[in-house]
């Protein structure tokens, strides 16, 4: 089992070193990233329910959600076109699903 995950991080490395991406920096830019996403969006709700302006965090929300495919997209060199229409196909499914939760309340 340890030769499993001592293969996953050499392929994950040299994939990283590959494209000019730090594996490291993007995990941590990705939980970082869904963390305050969910902080912004929860005032978002907080916001909409004391009738309060929403703009502000809904913005922050955004670029928290985004924050690690930009790094992917600025940083990565000799990256496949299927990665791109992922990285869109990602923007419009989680601004859709931030709509609903928001029409929820």
């Amino acid at each position: 089992m340890a030769d499993f995950f001592t293969l996953i991080k050499d392929w994950i490395i040299a994939l990283g070193e590959k494209h000019d991406v730090d594996p490291l920096l993007l995990g941590c830019l990705y939980l970082v990233s869904k963390v305050s996403l969910v902080i912004f969006i929860g005032l978002v709700i907080k916001n909409l329910r004391a009738k309060k302006a929403i703009v502000l965090p809904l913005l922050l929300a955004s670029v928290s959600f985004c924050i690690p495919y930009l790094y992917l997209v600025i940083a990565g060199r000799n990256i496949s076109i299927w990665v791109y229409v992922f990285i869109v196909l990602v923007f419009i499914y989680g601004g859709y699903s931030i709509w609903k939760k928001i029409k929820l309340v």
